[in-house]
């Protein structure tokens, strides 16, 4: 008599081959940055790629080391595997950072709603995902494996408790909620991950909630998913303003909501929520921008204070650099942690990198002595005070930058782009401008007047009688006299006049020697075409829109912005530079001040 055979069920058969499907992928297969999406609660941010995979998540906070990791090539997975052949897309929520990821089948649509529950707590952190089916029956896979120190340590022990998946590693708890039914199963690495197969009909969703928490932080018993996204959305309404009227409405509300997200309790905003992404492939420029810029900052509070109910945005920056001022006056550092401490040193880690870069955390920039960062935060101040804005403590930090521009403008620095020290241009002229602005307002001191403004004179003076072109308009340095796009600064800011001469030959000469394909570049390098050396630098041409407005030029002004708004992947989000050629966004996203000038550049267009 033969033995009986087992027959494989319809459901042991679409198991299988779900297994077969989370098994063949690894979560450091990489996707150009354009298909990002990003997610933030002001303390942290994630980066969510077309997989639906946290592809980069750093915690507690932005510069700790990551907890997923694939975007560097190493470990850490949140992913969602939709079975069968399908296209990807996705959108925000309006006013929010809340991402709506969209996979469409043969027949059938999922989405998966992802947020970090906003506003972050410290130590803990609430990643919300809502898996719908909207429309025929959709059959997926979540994958889950946190790790820490930049995926290389994976949590391990996982149990669950009452129906709660839990395990740590070192400092870091990961508990799941929602996900009762997952199995353990073991991946391409061999480490044990937690799958969980669903089999969805329309109108079908599943609330997950990965709860991150610090050790020794108290955790509660339950999580109420559907709390958590209504408290998440209010506060995001409250957060993100409007903007009814305004040109480009919508993407100034998304990009809003990225400088919220990215702004910490103490007020000042990282320049980007990741290391490492290249500027050029193989070129060695990969750094780490995790951290608070002075410069950066003051962008983005000049964006809040032209923004009808930006008025938070303003005071953060400024409380964010008054802090800074009253505490290192003369010494102000370039840029600090989000918390203001400095910056550690720069040193790699040891992973595989992004394609085309290599690994690093820390960042030189700590020792450095940038001047214009006086400047920039003088007009800050002065924008503030024009407001009402502005308190003792503001003063006072006004008074300190003030006293450093007057002991220190005649020392070489490293300028806006970070460079050698020279005697640059634009930081003279930021100065000047922002000793202008400050002596303007009614509320400034008796006394400044006289002391600070033929100081603002007196280095326009000298700057014109070293750094002027023979062809009329401003150089780079005394000893370098390519132009420069940061020197259209000069006259959005206040140092020259936009009919000044020196503005018109300097905007003219940025669109003739710096500007291809309706983008513009930062500057020439020696014996390099402009496509050759870099990318275009997104941020000029939303300097060149300013520039092009205050001096009449509209029709201009919206050409140089809408070609750098439109630069953006389907998310909507701006990275530092665009290679125009290839049409991919280069360098660390998203990128805060970039966002910060797409909104003060659609605000300055007036109402729609």
């Amino acid at each position: 008599m033969s033995a009986l055979r087992s027959v494989p069920t319809r459901s042991d058969r679409r198991l299988r081959k779900a297994c077969e499907l989370s098994e063949a992928w690894s979560p450091n297969d990489p996707h150009v940055l354009r298909d990002y999406s990003f997610i933030a609660d002001g303390r942290r941010g994630a980066l969510i790629g077309p997989d639906g995979n946290y592809a980069w998540l750093c915690f507690p906070s932005w510069d700790d080391p990551a907890v997923f990791a694939g975007l560097l090539g190493s470990g850490g997975t949140y992913a969602v595997l939709p079975q069968g052949r399908w296209v990807w897309g996705g959108y925000y929520d309006d006013r929010s950072l809340i991402w709506n990821s969209r996979w469409v089948g043969e027949d059938w649509i999922v989405e998966s709603r992802d947020a970090l529950a906003y506003p972050g707590e410290p130590d803990r952190a609430v990643l919300l995902r809502r898996i719908t089916s909207m429309a025929g029956r959709s059959r997926l896979t979540i994958l889950l494996e946190p790790g820490g120190d930049y995926g290389r340590r994976f949590l391990s022990g996982w149990k669950c408790p009452d129906g709660v998946w839990e395990a740590k590693e070192a400092r870091l708890t990961a508990r799941w909620f929602g996900a009762r039914d997952a199995i353990l199963e073991r991946g391409p690495s061999g480490r044990s991950r937690l799958a969980l197969h669903l089999d969805l009909t329309q109108g079908d969703h599943r609330d997950l909630v990965l709860e991150l928490s610090s050790d020794g932080v108290p955790l509660p018993a339950k999580l109420d998913a559907e709390r958590y996204w209504q408290s998440t959305e209010a506060a995001w309404h409250e957060a993100v303003p409007a903007c009814s009227g305004i040109v480009a409405a919508r993407d100034v509300r998304r990009s809003v909501a990225v400088l919220r997200g990215m702004t910490g309790p103490e007020g000042g905003t990282v320049a980007a929520a990741t290391t490492s992404l290249p500027e050029r492939a193989q070129q060695g420029r990969n750094y780490d921008y995790r951290y608070v810029w002075v410069r950066d900052t003051c962008y983005i509070g000049h964006a809040g204070a032209r923004l009808v109910g930006g008025e938070q945005i303003l005071d953060d920056s400024v409380r964010w650099i008054t802090a800074r001022l009253l505490a290192d006056g003369n010494r102000l550092m370039p840029a600090y942690t989000v918390r203001g401490e400095p910056i550690p040193d720069e040193s790699a880690l040891d992973l595989p990198g992004y394609p085309g870069g290599n690994d690093v955390v820390g960042n030189g920039v700590r020792e450095q002595f940038q001047l214009d960062g006086f400047g920039e935060a003088l007009l800050l101040l002065a924008t503030a005070s024009s407001q009402g804005r502005l308190d003792a403590q503001g003063w006072r930090a006004a008074e300190a930058a003030a006293s450093a521009i007057e002991q220190r403008w005649r020392e070489p620095d490293c300028g806006v782009w970070e460079l050698d020290l020279h005697n640059w241009t634009h930081s003279r002229l930021i100065c000047a401008a922002g000793l202008r602005a400050i002596c303007d307002e009614a509320d400034a001191p008796s006394g400044w007047t006289a002391r600070y403004r033929p100081l603002g004179d007196r280095i326009i003076a000298d700057t014109a009688a070293t750094s002027l072109h023979s062809t009329g308009r401003w150089q780079r340095a005394p000893d370098d006299d390519r132009v420069d796009a940061s020197l259209l600064l000069a006259e959005i800011r206040g140092a020259v006049a936009a009919k000044d001469p020196r503005s018109v030959a300097t905007r003219r000469a940025v669109v003739e020697e710096l500007s291809q394909d309706d983008c513009i570049y930062r500057f020439r390098h020696q014996g390099l075409s402009l496509e050759e050396a870099e990318g275009a630098f997104l941020v000029c041409n939303f300097w060149m829109s300013l520039a092009c407005f205050g001096s009449g030029g509209t029709l201009e002004g919206v050409r140089w912005f809408e070609r750098a708004r439109t630069s953006a992947g389907s998310p909507g989000l701006l990275s530092e530079e665009l290679d125009v050629q290839q049409r991919q966004l280069r360098g660390n996203l998203p990128q805060a001040f970039v966002h910060g000038l797409l909104v003060e550049a659609a605000a300055a267009q007036g109402p729609r």
